[in-house]
């Protein structure tokens, strides 16, 4: 039984107890979301021990992914665990292995007997990385072969994993005709859709999408599904091929339900600041409140070295229109591999602009964080507000080198907060002596 079979049913998991916990929502509403479709709590039933349980959707905290993994030019499994306890030291809710480096399954087996939070990968990577080492080509994958690799890691325990399943022969035509200026910029889209033409074949996960459904839900994988015509450009932003796609992903998604299968959305990508609400408005709409799962969105091309920044900013708009899963953005996007300390900045700016969503969104607890640590600044409370901040060995690193004694060194003696505290206490000892 998936959990999502659990909810319609009426049965409370204890994965669904701890993520309500968490929450701080009743744990009834909690299924009564589930069952509807409009969250999904990612946990595979053969890794139920020794982790964390997130659940992504409707009304609850906006969540965030941290990428890792190799590739041909850089593969390091140290580095790999390296990253991923900066991931979740930063307070990552998830982490997706994208390694297409050597000695894959070494390094998944790896990160996932390591990993608490709720662990993701793309199998397509895989299969294509095997049958290009043994025929030559990533051309050489079968749909048999993608299939194996999907049952095979669904076997050994990942939460969730992103199919690409609604790039459809129909979508490729809208993107042949969309003049694009940086074409398919998804790794696995890219990949399907050179063996497709290759092949003058359907996408075999689209074709075989009964089969997928099938794996998952015996095993409880959440299926993401990929969005392999994400724009990878402001110009390319909501053209007729990102929304094609969209459509047979809706399409997808019904059919997954159907089937007992826990599912979200995945969502572009490169998005100028003013069509940010309106993608994801849309999404809702046409998957009638699937969790929606973004890549930033990127809101500028122009900035390598600090996307993670603008991540952020198209993120905090994304996720107070409603997206629900923010897949976090590395200074090192466009540029290179990331390192631990990528990674870290990366989670940490996604789980701003998550927070601050939050607020906005009134998700329980979210003001109230912030409001309680109002008071321990107007306080001059230093241990208080770096053991509340969202990044604190940040917070204690910056007091260390601007400590003042009580107050810091941005303004010393003129502190506005012992000038506040001088104040009050000089009105308080007039107001007695007046007595």
């Amino acid at each position: 039984m998936t959990q999502l079979q659990a909810a319609r049913d009426h049965v409370e998991t204890p994965q669904l107890a701890a993520a309500a916990g968490r929450e701080r929502v009743e744990p009834d509403a909690l299924r009564e979301r589930i069952a509807a479709g409009r969250a999904a709590l990612p946990a595979n039933r053969n890794r139920l021990s020794g982790r964390d349980f997130c659940v992504i959707g409707e009304g609850l905290s906006v969540k965030v992914n941290a990428n890792l993994g190799t590739s041909a030019t850089a593969s390091d499994l140290d580095a790999e665990i390296a990253k991923l306890e900066a991931a979740e030291a930063a307070g990552a809710d998830a982490v997706m292995d994208l390694s297409t480096g050597p000695e894959l399954a070494r390094v998944r087996a790896a990160l996932l007997g390591r990993a608490r939070a709720a662990f993701g990968t793309v199998p397509v990577y895989e299969a294509a990385v095997e049958a290009a080492a043994r025929h030559g080509s990533t051309r050489a994958m079968t749909a048999g072969s993608l299939l194996d690799v999907v049952r095979r890691h669904a076997e050994e325990g990942v939460d969730f994993v992103t199919l690409h399943c609604g790039l459809t022969r129909r979508a490729l035509q809208a993107l042949d005709a969309s003049g694009r200026v940086c074409g398919i910029v998804s790794r696995g889209g890219a990949i399907l859709a050179d063996w497709m033409r290759a092949r003058e074949a359907e996408n075999p996960l689209y074709e075989r999408f009964e089969d997928l459904l099938g794996i998952c839900a015996e095993h409880d994988v959440t299926l993401s599904l990929g969005d392999g015509l994400r724009p990878g450009a402001l110009a390319d932003s909501f053209d007729d091929a990102q929304v094609t796609e969209l459509v047979e992903l809706a399409a997808l998604v019904r059919r997954a339900r159907a089937a007992g299968v826990q599912v979200i959305v995945e969502g572009p990508g490169h998005v100028p600041l003013d069509e940010v609400t309106a993608q994801v408005k849309l999404q809702k709409r046409l998957c009638d409140g699937a969790p929606f799962y973004v890549l930033g969105p990127l809101v500028t091309d122009i900035a390598p070295g600090y996307d993670h920044i603008v991540g952020a900013i198209g993120g905090a708009l994304a996720a107070l229109a409603g997206a629900d899963f923010l897949c976090y953005v590395t200074p090192s996007e466009h540029l290179g591999l990331p390192g631990p300390e990528e990674v870290r900045a990366g989670v940490v700016a996604s789980r701003i602009a998550a927070h601050a969503a939050d607020v906005a969104r009134g998700v329980p607890g979210a003001r109230e964080r912030d409001e309680a640590f109002s008071r321990m600044r107007a306080a001059l409370d230093w241990p208080g507000m770096i053991a509340g901040a969202l990044d604190p060995a940040a917070a204690e690193a910056g007091h260390a080198r601007g400590q003042a004694g009580e107050v810091c060194s941005m303004c010393g003696p003129l502190c506005v907060f012992r000038t506040n505290r001088g104040s009050q206490e000089s009105q308080e000892s007039n107001g007695q002596a007046g007595r």
